[in-house]
């Protein structure tokens, strides 16, 4: 029997019903239906949103601006023959700009010495007046000073030789991103050659993400059973970090977004400005807030070197520690981190990128890292405070942090390293039961030029606030009476060194009914002393009499013109009645330490911009010192060299810094709440303070306290003697009021100013000469005030007196 037709049942049957089975026409159109709407529906999305990521590409990657941080650096280390300079500070200065001693000073940013001869192969920078070009010096040391310089690869001898500086602090942004940009070509090849045979062997050939590689790490990770390789191409993972933002937690529409990102990345760049963004991008580790990105700053953060500077195996460990900073951080997992740059190193030698020899060699090598990180955020926390402080003109806050500036300071790191030893070993010693807590603020300047060495602000060197050498206002006692002696000395036709003061109680009328007594703080009177004793003892009685004749108005005037300091002039002014900074005291002293030249002290040289370019210059030379200035700053040197000598200077020469022949000069306030000491030499001045945060006295005067921190400095820092030059200066052997022969019984030698020396009077006429009262009546003594016998040797040094207020 003929079977039956099979009915079908089309779906646009007239009474609506679907009766047939899943492969009939009608249910393949549906299919196709909801298919097209699916693929409709997913390019109205996808098209749109892959206009809007292009978008985005374009603003955040074509336009790519990275915060670059703003570097603070020290200045460079001049060295040239003469310069005051031991082995020890030249290490320190090498060290503190990251210099290593390799044995063989060839590869820039290394040192050896063999003696008093040193190599050193220094590296480019830019200062000031330009690019300075790395080159391999040869130095001789010899008895504390640099003997010769010479370039060791053209044998030639040199006038001098700049080191590249120390970077002291960074500046950054809203992000705490530690970045140095590089150009491609800056990168060495085998860093551009070897990261992609270890995390994207087919970089050159993707479109953004390749498939390929996303298989061959998938077998070599199950293979090994840990995930050695990445899937992600060199483009996905600039994508991630760099236009996604690193660390967020991986969600499927972020990875979607990073393919997406990666394809349009390629699509719209070349190769090479890629792999430029990803060097500059890539994030290779953490110090506290601070990231690094980028393999330049990465390369100063682990290994202390210019990015050019690295080893094979240095290479190695930053391409290893792409995958995880973290996880692979050398300082902390030396092991695993080692582990993660041999493999580095073995996929280099599978790509023929080095040979089986070094291999092996950079296999066996060390990491090389440094044992902390070289790019510290502010390592001197005050002196950064007074760099800001002269840049706060020019530069506002928000327009230095994260403007990827450089600005040169004036900074000596030995310098810097001497003065917080000096401070922490005096404060320790003179600390005990009987004295509240101690502090200190201190300024070193180079007498030369007004440069800022050194700064102190606190005995806790690393605290942030309060920065003593600038914000400190306290009595400054006897430091200013050099000032008041100058004033006196401005007028040699009436005052000498050699000027007899009587330092007799005196009383000074105020007003109202009201009087002055100011005393000495050992309670005695010495009768008429020279003016250079009466200095270098720091007399009260005797600098109150020589203030008054000169005019404390005329002292008021004086320390505003040379250092701003606005002071009443009120009689106490001639004993430092006025509260003041160590760095303000330091601008006033600069004026001696300079021969009597006007330099405004700054502690920035320059400003330079992105480009290396001078945006700002800050070193101006100072005028020369006009002879009157010049004349009266020799004399006061000289008095005050004598205060070191023979006053109450002397326990340096018990030191062994009599070899500096330096000028100084001791202060302490009432009840020795304040402990100063202002003293300079051949190459520096320095300011310091010693005292109690709440005024309480310390039962320390300057030559205990201050002093000791000056001696501690200056004992360690090299520095050329101090040399007063004669130029406006006759110097003459004087006994009494007469000049005389240098063999006569109890003469001494005083310098006067040209053409105003006392009359000459032969030996043997001496005594006739005396008791005619001929040299009295020339300084204007009458015959009823009659001068006491001097000494015949110089007072000894008394204990420093107090300025009674």
């Amino acid at each position: 029997m003929p079977k039956a037709p099979r009915i079908e049942y089309d779906e646009d049957d007239d009474d609506g019903q679907d009766g047939g089975s899943a492969s009939s026409p009608g249910w393949k159109r549906r299919l196709l239906t909801w298919g097209l709407a699916a693929v409709g529906l997913g390019l109205g999305f996808l098209i749109p949103y892959t206009i809007y990521l292009n978008h985005q590409v374009g603003e955040r990657f074509g336009q790519l601006r990275w915060q670059l941080p703003t570097r603070v650096y020290a200045r460079p280390l001049v060295l040239k023959p003469g310069t005051a300079m031991d082995a020890q500070t030249l290490k320190t200065e090498l060290e503190a700009a990251g210099y290593r001693d390799d044995g063989a000073g060839v590869r820039p940013g290394s040192y050896t010495r063999d003696g008093g001869k040193w190599l050193i192969a220094s590296r480019g920078f830019f200062d000031v007046d330009g690019q300075v070009d790395p080159r391999r010096i040869e130095l001789v040391l010899s008895g504390s000073r640099v003997a010769s310089v010479r370039d060791a690869a053209r044998r030639q001898s040199l006038k001098a030789a700049r080191l590249d500086p120390a970077r002291i602090a960074t500046l950054y942004g809203q992000q705490q991103e530690e970045r140095r940009i590089v150009r491609i070509e800056e990168v060495p090849e085998l860093l551009v050659t070897g990261l992609q045979a270890v995390e994207d062997r087919d970089f050159n050939s993707h479109h953004g993400i390749d498939l390929t590689g996303i298989a061959r790490a998938a077998w070599v990770n199950v293979r090994s059973g840990e995930a050695k390789q990445g899937a992600s191409t060199l483009t996905q993972q600039l994508a991630r970090s760099g236009l996604l933002g690193i660390g967020k937690e991986q969600t499927f529409t972020r990875k979607f977004n990073e393919v997406l990102y990666a394809l349009l990345i390629e699509a719209r760049y070349e190769k090479k400005t890629i792999l430029e963004a990803y060097f500059n991008q890539v994030y290779l580790g953490q110090q506290g807030s601070q990231a690094i990105h980028g393999v330049a700053a990465a390369s100063e953060f682990w290994f202390g070197r210019d990015l050019r500077d690295l080893s094979t195996e240095q290479i190695a460990l930053l391409i290893g520690m792409v995958r995880g900073p973290s996880y692979y951080d050398p300082r902390r997992n030396p092991e695993r981190a080692k582990e993660r740059r041999n493999f580095a190193l073995g996929k280099m030698r599978e790509s023929n990128l080095i040979s089986d020899e070094e291999f092996a060699r950079a296999a066996a090598a060390p990491l090389g890292v440094t044992k902390s990180p070289v790019n510290i955020a502010n390592r001197f926390p005050a002196y950064v405070d007074l760099v800001r402080r002269q840049l706060a003109r020019d530069y506002p806050a928000d327009a230095l942090q994260g403007a990827g500036l450089t600005v040169l300071s004036a900074m000596s790191p030995s310098a810097q390293a001497y003065a917080e030893g000096a401070v922490t070993r005096t404060l320790k010693a003179v600390e005990g039961k009987k004295r509240p807590p101690l502090q200190a603020g201190l300024v070193v300047t180079d007498v030369h030029n007004g440069d800022v060495v050194a700064v102190v602000g606190s005995r806790s060197f690393q605290e942030q606030g309060f920065n003593r050498a600038v914000e400190a206002q306290r009595p400054v006692g006897s430091l200013l009476k050099p000032f008041v002696y100058l004033l006196a000395l401005a007028q040699p036709g009436k005052f000498s060194l050699a000027s007899f003061v009587d330092d007799a109680p005196v009383a000074v009328t105020l007003g109202r009914g009201k009087r002055w007594t100011p005393g000495n703080s050992d309670g005695r009177s010495h009768g008429l002393v020279r003016m250079i004793d009466a200095l270098g003892m720091s007399y009260n009685q005797a600098t109150v009499r020589v203030g008054m004749q000169v005019d404390p108005r005329r002292l008021a005037a004086l320390i505003k013109t040379l250092a701003g300091i606005e002071a009443e002039p009120h009689p106490s002014l001639i004993l430092g009645g006025v509260d003041q900074s160590p760095y303000a005291m330091a601008q006033l002293y600069q004026f001696l330490a300079s021969g009597g030249e006007i330099q405004p002290l700054h502690a920035v040289r320059g400003v330079l911009g992105a480009n290396g370019k001078a945006l700002t210059r800050y070193d101006i030379a100072p005028a020369p010192a006009q002879e009157g200035d010049a004349i009266a700053a020799r004399l006061i040197g000289t008095a005050l060299q004598h205060a070191v000598t023979s006053g109450t200077g002397r326990p340096l020469l018990s030191d062994g810094l009599g070899r500096l022949q330096a000028a100084g000069k001791t202060g302490t306030s009432n009840d020795s709440r304040d402990s100063w000491f202002a003293g300079y030499t051949g190459d520096h001045l320095a300011v310091i303070w010693v005292g109690n945060d709440q005024n309480q006295p310390t039962g320390l005067y300057g030559a205990t306290g201050a002093m000791r921190v000056w001696s501690g400095i200056f004992s360690r820092l090299p520095s050329k003697p101090l040399e007063i030059g004669d130029k406006g200066l006759d110097w003459q052997w004087v006994v009494g009021g007469n000049a005389t022969n240098a063999e006569c019984p109890g003469a001494r030698r005083f310098a006067f100013v040209a053409g105003f020396q006392p009359p000459f009077e032969p030996c043997n006429v001496q005594e006739q000469t005396e008791e005619s009262g001929g040299w009295r009546d020339w300084f204007g003594f009458g015959r009823d005030e009659q001068p006491q016998q001097q000494p015949q040797q110089p007072p000894q040094p008394q204990p420093e007196p107090q300025e009674q207020q």
